[in-house]
Parts: structure tokens; C-alpha cells; sequence
């Protein structure tokens, strides 16, 4: 049986097959000694994506104590969630999108990264625990990287069109919608629009897309 760690653009968790193409956290441990999730799916702040292979570390999925896990199909729906790049693992990507954030005026020069979890990863985390609504959004003002939610469904933007989601990879492209909300954070928004781009999966034919890549999970 999969575990309850893969995670779709909402910032939600399930337990399904597939486990997608980057890992990563969630600041700690909130899962039980049986790997059962703890009703607060987050332990702090520091919301990372990370890669599936580095430094040949192999982990225990869930190890009693030990942070929880998760799985993400690519970036966009890593970042969607509120996580931004690892700086151990994902080292050039973080640079980057700390450089992006600071073009964007997002993040002064030599402010602490913990600046951007409080915005990004907190701002998820008031959605999750009701404290503040999803806000509305036209999808045409969207950078690509992106993702809104529309039709009871996440999509993601990319090149002028919307791509629906799924675990398994995006569906075939459609015009943007017209209306939707709001699931990228505003402050990785910022970074989508100031030069970061996003790993995304092969299935929306992308010429620097990613497949879902096999082995273990280790740590970033």
C-alpha cells in the first residue's frame, strides 16, 4: 500500500501509485510510528523540493521521529503547494530562484531565505487551516510555471495554454480559463515571472520537461 505522502498542487496529500519526479518536506515530522499523518500536515515552515537522487543516500520512508517525506509529479506542483528548492540538494536552483525573488523585489539582497517560507509555505497553511480563502485570479495574468484551479481541478500554465493535472502527468492543452483561483503562492508567482523556470513533467510536451524518475527516496 503507498504511503499518504504524495502531493497534489492544493498542498493536499494521498496515498497513490504514482510517486512523481522530485521529494521533499515539510520543516519535520508529522506522521505517527505506524506512518499514519498527524491531523497538522507540517511541522514548520521550511517547505522544500528536493531531488529523488543525491550523494547515493537511500532513506526508510517514515522512519518513527524522523521528518515525513513527500512526493511531487514535478516542481509546478511542488511550488503550487507552497515548497520552494532545497538548498543542499537543488543548490543552483535555489540560487536562482532567490535571485529571481530579489529581481522581482520580492526579497531584498541578503534577506534570509526563512522570509520566503513565512509567505509561501505560510500562506498554504492559513488556506489548509481555513484562516483565509483562495484568492481569485484571471489565468491570462499568470506567469508560465503556475498553477489555478478551475472545474473542480488544478491546471497549470504554460506557454499561453492550461494543462490539467493529474499524479500521473498533464492532460492534452486547452485555452486559459477565463476565471479561477489562485493555488501558486503570490510570492512564487513573483519568482515565475522574474526568470525561474520550473522542471515540469514530460506530458505537456515541454522541450525541458522531465519524466517521473524511478528509485529510492533521499534526503535534500
Amino acid at each position: 500500500m503507498p504511503l499518504q505522502n504524495r502531493a497534489d498542487p492544493f498542498g493536499l496529500l494521498h496515498a497513490v501509485p504514482e510517486r512523481g519526479a522530485f521529494m521533499g518536506n515539510r520543516g519535520g515530522c508529522f506522521h505517527r510510528d505506524d506512518q499514519s499523518l498527524k491531523a497538522r500536515q507540517w511541522a514548520s515552515q521550511r517547505w522544500i523540493i528536493c531531488r529523488l537522487d543525491f550523494k547515493d543516500r537511500r532513506r526508510q520512508l517514515m522512519r518513527p521521529g524522523h521528518y515525513t517525506e513527500l512526493f511531487f509529479l514535478d516542481e509546478p506542483t511542488a511550488l503550487a503547494g507552497g515548497h520552494r528548492p532545497c538548498f543542499e540538494c537543488r543548490r543552483a536552483e535555489a540560487v536562482a530562484f532567490r535571485d529571481a525573488l530579489i529581481r522581482a523585489g520580492e526579497l531584498p539582497p541578503g534577506a534570509s531565505i526563512t522570509e520566503v517560507d513565512a509567505r509561501a509555505a505560510g500562506e498554504v497553511q492559513q488556506v489548509l487551516s481555513g484562516k483565509r480563502p483562495r484568492r481569485a485570479i484571471t489565468p491570462t495574468t499568470l506567469p508560465d510555471g503556475a498553477m489555478y484551479a478551475a472545474e473542480e481541478r488544478a491546471w497549470l500554465v504554460w506557454q499561453g495554454l492550461a494543462y490539467a493535472w493529474s499524479f500521473s502527468g498533464y492532460g492534452a492543452s486547452r485555452p486559459l480559463h477565463e476565471a479561477g483561483v489562485g493555488l501558486t503562492p503570490e510570492i512564487i508567482c513573483g519568482a515565475l515571472n522574474s526568470g525561474y523556470s520550473p522542471a515540469t513533467h514530460t506530458s505537456i510536451g515541454s522541450a525541458q520537461g522531465i519524466g517521473a524518475q524511478p528509485g529510492g527516496a533521499i534526503a535534500g
